[in-house]
């Protein structure tokens, strides 16, 4: 009925380009953040942050990661500094919230919109009686669901916030959705990842789960096969017509 295994009884969802499409709001903070900071360090002729960098780098990762990871590509270290650093401090954490700030913006001012096929999804699996996690990089994992009216369908909610407390490794590890399983009390087999990220896919390969739904958001379908999936989707409402 879900387009599923029969051995599967959760669905553990990425958030940002799955459920909502905050992902391209998340791209685009990114890019004014990279371009500001590097324009200020390189001058005018500085490289732009690149939609295929958002892919490569970025893309799933937890905030701190996707900094880290982006800066190593442009051979560009700097301190880590700590959670609390101002946006503008010139540390991994300070780039990270200068981000965070500007997304935070950009939600108050367009909001989350979730993809009309997913909302029919995630509804007919807690309809179903399907157990459900929303797994996400996202710090603003709760914000996000509540304001897309998301939150009554979600039993275990991993974000950003949890990943920190818990110290768990960010995507393509498959920490943060085994740490799902194990709220849900469900082994990895027993459950499907449902991706738009390869960092995500990855992670869902590595974490030997059930089931890997790719959902092709970004022209990726090849690589996100490539990357894990078992399956891959343009719209999550595809699903129940299988």
């Amino acid at each position: 009925m879900m387009g599923l295994p029969d051995a599967i009884s959760a669905c553990l969802f990425d958030l940002d380009g799955v459920l909502t499409a905050t992902a391209v709001l998340h791209r685009k903070a990114w890019k004014r953040t990279f371009d500001e900071f590097l324009k200020h360090r390189e001058g005018a002729n500085f490289q732009p942050f690149t939609d295929q960098d958002y892919y490569d780098y970025v893309d799933g990762r937890p905030r701190a990661d996707g900094v880290r990871t982006f800066l190593t590509s442009r051979n560009i270290t700097l301190p880590e500094g700590t959670p609390d650093d101002p946006p503008g401090a010139e540390t991994v954490n300070g780039v990270g919230n200068t981000k965070n700030r500007l997304l935070l913006k950009v939600i108050d001012e367009e909001g989350p919109s979730p993809y009309p096929g997913s909302v029919r999804y995630i509804s007919a699996a807690y309809d179903a009686g399907l157990k459900i996690a929303v797994v996400t990089s996202s710090a603003n994992g709760k914000a996000v669901l509540d304001a897309a009216d998301l939150s009554r369908y979600v039993h275990v909610r991993i974000d950003g916030v949890v990943i920190r407390e818990q110290g768990l490794r960010g995507k393509p590890a498959p920490d943060s959705y085994l740490a799902a399983a194990r709220a849900l009390n469900v082994h990895p087999d027993q459950a499907a990842v449902f991706e738009d990220a390869l960092s995500g896919v990855e992670s869902g390969r590595a974490g030997e789960f059930g089931y890997v739904v790719g959902v092709n958001r970004n022209d990726q379908a090849d690589a996100l096969r490539e990357h894990g999936a078992d399956v891959v989707v343009n719209d999550l409402a595809e699903l129940l017509e299988r």
